[in-house]
């Protein structure tokens, strides 16, 4: 990959696109991650405004001591960067009583791990609308079409994808090019949904390096039977998310009624 010309693409693809829609600029959400540390950089290159939002919910210090720090080398860098912390926990509290429950603890824990996401996006909308802006996504071309490792209106409701068709391995690089914070690029990706320590490759069972090999192999047209022992394993983790996930990535079912009945 040419790291510095894809930089140079996604920076004016993004432009393009803010001044085609007539809008002032972009709003982040900021993690403390890879991706993010990547989006909110790239936008930021592109001389609009940019507002990065961190959106602590019982955060782990930690994710929130890098986005900070991460905010604050951007804004030494550009001064087209703004931020805003808005603590989202008690909202979440508050939710968490006033909704019914079950008896079943993962079930529940899923749904308000993913109820974070929901409440973060629309923390990102209202504040796009503040100020008219674009709520950018972070989203890679691993989580967002392969596994489909995302919560759907969560971090999966975004107006653009700068970094979709990238794979992780591809972030990476970029974050290196454009000198993200060194406790960012070696940090363990997380979604951070859960409150506690948990990574990514613990809820998927598979690492990011082993997802985007299997990806380019179902790309290829190969089939478990065509592998062994932990690449058959692997294998059939990301054909089990891709398939399972599917209605993430698809376009919404629409019920057409036929003409005659109209």
């Amino acid at each position: 990959m040419n790291t510095e010309k894809v930089v140079e693409y996604i920076v004016t693809w993004l432009k393009d696109y803010a001044t085609n829609a007539k809008v002032n600029g972009f709003v982040v959400g900021i993690s403390g991650g890879i991706d993010s540390a990547v989006t909110s950089t790239l936008c930021a290159k592109t001389g609009f405004p940019v507002l990065c939002v961190e959106m602590p919910i019982h955060q782990a210090e930690n994710q929130v001591s890098r986005g900070r720090e991460h905010i604050t080398q951007l804004k030494n860098n550009f001064n087209n960067v703004a931020s805003v912390e808005i603590n989202l926990t008690t909202t979440f509290d508050n939710f968490k009583k006033a909704v019914p429950t079950i008896e079943n603890e993962a079930t529940v824990a899923m749904s308000l791990a993913n109820t974070r996401a929901r409440l973060r996006m629309s923390t990102l909308y209202y504040l796009a609308g503040l100020h008219g802006y674009l709520v950018a996504g972070t989203g890679n071309k691993v989580e967002d079409f392969g596994v489909g490792f995302y919560t759907k209106y969560g971090d999966g409701g975004v107006d653009l994808s700068p970094i979709a068709d990238l794979m992780k391995s591809e972030v990476y690089k970029i974050a290196a090019f454009l000198n993200v914070p060194n406790s960012i690029q070696i940090a363990q990706p997380t979604d951070g949904l859960f409150g506690d320590s948990r990574t990514d490759e613990d809820q998927i069972g598979a690492s990011y390096d082993e997802l985007e090999w299997a990806m380019i192999q179902d790309e290829l047209g190969k089939t478990e039977s065509d592998f062994t022992s932990r690449e058959k394993e692997v294998f059939k983790i990301y054909k089990q998310r891709n398939k399972a996930n599917k209605h993430k990535m698809d376009p919404i079912p629409v019920c057409e009624i036929p003409k005659e009945l109209k």
